[in-house]
């Protein structure tokens, strides 16, 4: 069994987290096999509840493939995924792809409404309208996604995730399609909401790694392992000039960059 990282909760942050601290995540001896190639094996790691820890690595590397066991859609060759009080995850997670996923032919509120309608539930349309207001989207309310540019799509599907008030997030590259400054501020808005919840999310930008991660953990190597958690102080979002987002940049960087034969 491979070394376990246990991230501890980081230093309290603006608002006091909920009464109930939202659940941990646990992955134990996890791996994945397609054919007779192996992706990961014995991949351990324990996320404590409320953190935000930032998945890093090189592309094909299997950072999204472990995401999607972590949410359910997929199943490893072996291993477990639980909350850290031993529960299934079902019910706790709400999960944002590399892809916006848009229903086509709903309007922008009704697809960041979609997770109540399928449940049966009545949606929220007030909380719908103020998400798609703090992601600047307030007047695209009743279009439909083929109207909007890439980057309000993904910003329809980050009002999507954070309408599903899940005390568990998983987003994957969910800033990728955004410009240079709406990416910042959807970042500040995304730490804003997202205080007090267990997310981890997957990024190819060590800087918004920086600005956004409690913990940041690279993944690396074939097959795949985890490494040592590289742990920020300081509140988040970082401003782009914060030194420990400097220093602990240049680490990343130097972590992900494949070094040239000497």
């Amino acid at each position: 069994m491979a070394d376990t990282h246990i991230l501890p909760s980081p230093t309290p942050v603006g608002p006091a987290p909920p009464v109930r601290p939202a659940a941990g995540i646990v992955i134990t001896d996890l791996a994945l096999r397609y054919g007779t190639r192996s992706i990961f094996t014995g991949l351990n790691l324990d996320v404590a509840g409320g953190t935000f820890v930032v998945l890093l690595g090189t592309s094909g590397v299997g950072k999204s493939s472990l995401l999607k066991i972590v949410a359910g859609l997929a199943k490893p060759a072996a291993g477990r995924v639980t909350t850290s009080e031993g529960k299934s995850l079902s019910g706790h997670v709400a999960y944002m792809g590399q892809t916006d996923l848009l229903y086509p032919w709903a309007s922008v509120i009704a697809n960041v409404m979609i997770g109540s309608r399928l449940r049966g539930e009545r949606p929220d349309s007030a909380r719908a309208r103020h998400l798609l207001a703090r992601v600047g989207l307030a007047d695209r309310a009743h279009a439909l996604p083929a109207e909007l540019s890439g980057g309000m799509r993904q910003r329809a599907a980050i009002a999507r995730t954070l309408y599903e008030d899940r005390p568990i997030v998983l987003m994957d590259e969910p800033f990728s399609a955004l410009d240079t400054f709406t990416r910042a501020r959807i970042q500040d808005l995304a730490a804003e909401l997202l205080q007090g919840r267990t997310v981890l999310m997957i990024t190819h930008d060590p800087l918004e790694a920086c600005r956004l991660g409690h913990h940041l953990v690279v993944m690396s190597g074939t097959p795949a392992q985890l490494g040592a958690p590289i742990s920020l102080r300081g509140t988040t979002p970082r401003a782009l000039d914060n030194a420990e987002l400097l220093r602990t940049q240049g680490e990343l960087m130097k972590l992900l960059t494949p070094q040239a034969p000497e």
